[in-house]
């Protein structure tokens, strides 16, 4: 079952067209994420599904509920977690949580046993009586996460959730994120963390000014650029020998990169034309999503 459908998704604003007909779906139950340089169409495409801007044209869905015919339907069954923080900054924790609770008609009593879970969960119950101004960033990240929730949404959209946090806490959020996606939570991820994304998704697409650039598994889009990366730094600054000028070669100062292309280039061979220059410190690096993204963003 198809989580989210977009057919065609068209977003234009009088001096620019943000969104230009993309499609994509996202399957019950998956990690999605949805990544792209600033201004390349996420934020708009998550406004859309969540009611906060109209569709141009196109077709949008979730769990077959149209976002604009079914929107009362299609809202309840999404959480976002925004970039901002927008919660009453000078409100107590619990109450942010009860008020908002209240915008989808929970029960108080079912309130309250919510609250305290979700809570619990992000290790946050201890400060359910303070003032949401004097929480940590992490702290509010989590807060923000667990208003989210309150209402058991299937759909989880995450709009860089740990944008400005620690690592030790963007690390506890990607767990509870992991656990909620393994009880049955489908859940779309952008960030600008590509750590975050080879990290936690399944599958991942490319969004670049208004257009879907790549759409695939995780496991193939790192096969795009297959390969080793040989990083020397050198003791002094030299000229590229002709030697190495068969090699995919960049020198910034002392720093001289070797793309390594498996097909053809034997480290044997790379060794033995390496030899005699004068290297202080030798590593290899794997290609990582970072390097698929600014390849396929650059159009290179």
């Amino acid at each position: 079952m198809e989580a989210v459908t977009i057919k065609d998704l068209k977003k234009i604003y009088p001096k620019t067209e943000a969104v230009k007909g993309i499609t994509f779906s996202i399957q019950k139950g998956e990690f999605f994420g949805l990544l792209g340089p600033n201004g390349a169409g996420k934020t708009t495409t998550i406004h859309i599904l969540t009611g906060l801007a109209n569709k141009t044209s196109g077709d949008v869905r979730l769990f077959g509920k149209d976002v604009v015919e079914d929107y009362k339907e299609a809202r309840a069954l999404i959480g976002l977690v925004p970039q901002e923080f927008n919660f009453d900054q000078f409100e107590k924790v619990y109450n942010i949580l009860y008020f908002a609770s209240g915008y989808f008609g929970i029960p108080s009593d079912i309130r309250k046993e919510r609250i305290e879970k979700v809570l619990k969960e992000l290790h946050l119950w201890e400060k359910k009586d303070m003032k949401a101004i004097t929480l940590s960033g992490g702290m509010k990240r989590k807060l923000m996460i667990a208003r989210a929730l309150i209402h058991q949404p299937k759909i989880l959209i995450l709009d860089e959730p740990t944008a400005g946090v620690d690592v030790e806490t963007r690390k506890s959020i990607w767990k509870f994120i992991r656990k909620l996606n393994k009880s049955g939570v489908t859940i779309l991820l952008t960030t600008h963390y590509l750590e975050e994304a080879e990290e936690l998704c399944e599958r991942i697409a490319i969004i670049n000014h208004g257009e879907i650039v790549t759409l695939d598994s995780k496991k193939n889009l790192l096969s795009l650029l297959e390969g080793e990366r040989l990083c020397l730094t050198l003791k002094e600054e030299i000229k590229l020998p002709s030697n190495l000028k068969k090699y995919n070669v960049t020198i910034q100062g002392k720093t001289m990169t070797i793309a390594l292309d498996p097909k053809k280039d034997k480290w044997e061979q790379v060794l033995a034309d390496i030899n005699g220059l004068p290297i202080e410190k030798m590593e290899t690096n794997k290609n990582k999503l970072e390097d698929i993204f600014i390849h396929l963003t650059n159009g290179k």
